[in-house]
């Protein structure tokens, strides 16, 4: 059953399947329409939710508005955690490896033992990646300037692809491609996957798939590791 107005907290994108969803008409207040996949992309980035404004049995309409800095940090809080990934187990080591960037520098296990690593496994044409990018991008230049926090995103792709790719959604992370055999180091199959390694190369967290809220847990498992905090 679809929840009222005054029932909805807030609203998530993945709690109803794609075609109910498609059923939506949303607007935002000077009421522009926005279609499934411009409404739905901006709830993803935990920058907007949609508030449903009729009631009954009539096609479902929302308004589409933007939260507060407050409001969007106080969301995020409240979301259910992202669900840990197949692949991965908390706590786990991960030994460093040797990856190349689509410029050809080397990143050898030296390079990475010791730090704080974040991965992100991902496609050019997986449209979940895709979305969350420019969340991670903003990880990313929040720690531009800690040399102990390293960002790496090991890709499917040939850097050409890679490079055409970034042109219209830049990445901020370190680009890796032809990374299938590093996937299937991890028998990853679902995309995006990410993962975040604490200092001693354990696994702190790790999710595959799209959520709000994923962004707002690699920081906050990055910010722990920085200030010392041990996994409880």
């Amino acid at each position: 059953m679809l929840k009222t107005s005054a029932q909805i907290t807030h609203y998530n994108p993945t709690a109803l399947s794609p075609s109910a969803a498609q059923n939506f008409i949303v607007t935002d207040s000077e009421g522009k329409t926005y279609s499934y996949t411009e409404w739905r992309k901006l709830v993803i980035s935990g920058d907007y939710n949609i508030r449903r404004t009729n009631q009954g049995d009539s096609r479902p309409e929302f308004l589409l508005y933007r939260y507060t800095a407050e409001e969007k940090a106080e969301h995020l809080k409240n979301m259910r955690r992202p669900a840990e990934s197949k692949f991965f187990v908390t706590g786990e080591l991960i030994k460093p490896f040797k990856v190349s960037d689509i410029y050809g520098n080397t990143l050898n296990a030296k390079a990475w033992a010791g730090k704080t690593v974040v991965l992100n496994f991902w496609f050019v044409g997986c449209q979940p990646c895709q979305i969350e990018i420019p969340e991670l991008n903003k990880i990313a230049a929040k720690y531009s300037d800690n040399p102990n926090v390293i960002f790496i995103a090991i890709a499917l792709d040939a850097s050409f692809i890679i490079s055409n790719s970034i042109k219209r959604n830049p990445f901020g992370y370190v680009l890796i491609p032809d990374g299938k055999r590093y996937a299937d180091l991890f028998k990853i199959n679902l995309y995006p996957t990410n993962v975040v390694i604490d200092k001693d190369g354990k696994v702190r967290f790790h999710s595959s798939g799209l959520y709000t809220n994923n962004a707002y847990w690699i920081d906050k498992t990055i910010e722990e590791i920085e200030l010392g905090i041990k996994e409880l």
